[in-house]
């Protein structure tokens, strides 16, 4: 079924004090997208950053969300951290009430939380961990949506819990033929005009094509590409000229799930 209205949503904020990643400055990106998923300190992000993150996104009307990572400053939380699933989510709770914060402080609510890297990879075949997270929203933000992949633990577990839920297509990453995200450190310069098709596509078919060159079916309402992403600002760009050209109309979570 095709798509009329979808979400973009970006990471934003993955910095730490003078050090940055990527090649576009996050508060040209804000102009851009409707959903931001701020870093939350553990992977990338401190509390400057984080207030000027969310004060920007206030200012474009963006929703808010907390993005919080396994304590991997040094490896971007790209790398696995064993620890017990409520260790876990205590990290997450951690993450999520310090970016609470700094929305409340610029009169915001908590639109979404979405994990960041690894520890999103592991929450979504690790039913305990998943279960534990939902269980945490519904206690603390019930109304706020957790961003996910289709089919993964993490959207049983919301599903079943009663907590709002998001479905995510990547438009700047690899998928194989479970549906799941090829996970990568480093996915280089892509393609933008590329990007644009598989996107529309995506939207318009509900498709898309795997590593090994299957098409698989990819259910969604919201469109994730990242900052850290080379060309980060051509991709965005190029990806709402190609839907605004196909009549889907690009709108913040609320307009969109009911």
């Amino acid at each position: 079924m095709a798509l009329e209205v979808v979400d973009i949503n970006c990471d934003m904020g993955e910095a730490f004090g003078r050090w940055r990643v990527g090649d576009t400055d996050d508060d040209v990106l804000m102009g851009l997208i409707s959903s931001a998923n701020i870093a939350t300190g553990f992977h990338a992000g401190d509390p400057n950053l984080m207030d000027h993150t969310v004060r920007t996104a206030v200012q474009h009307g963006v929703g808010i969300g907390a993005h919080p990572g396994y304590d991997d400053l040094q490896g971007f939380g790209r790398r696995k951290i064993n620890g017990t699933a409520r260790e876990l989510v205590n990290d997450v709770v951690y993450q999520v009430g310090a970016l609470r914060e700094f929305a409340r402080r610029h009169g915001a609510r908590l639109q979404h939380v979405k994990p960041h890297g690894a520890l999103y990879m592991e929450m979504a075949v690790n039913p305990d961990l998943a279960q534990i997270f939902v269980q945490y929203m519904r206690t603390v933000a019930p109304n706020s949506y957790v961003l996910c992949m289709a089919g993964s633990a993490t959207e049983r577990a919301a599903i079943e819990a009663g907590q709002p839920v998001v479905r995510e297509f990547y438009a700047d990453r690899d998928y194989d033929e479970s549906g799941s995200i090829v996970f990568t450190r480093d996915v280089g310069r892509p393609d933008a005009a590329a990007i644009a098709r598989k996107v529309v596509r995506a939207c318009t078919h509900g498709t898309v094509t795997t590593v090994t060159g299957k098409d698989i079916d990819i259910p969604f309402e919201s469109i994730c590409f990242h900052s850290d992403t080379l060309g980060a600002l051509d991709i965005v760009r190029q990806m709402r000229e190609a839907l605004v050209a196909e009549g889907i109309r690009i709108a913040p979570l609320s307009e969109i799930i009911m």
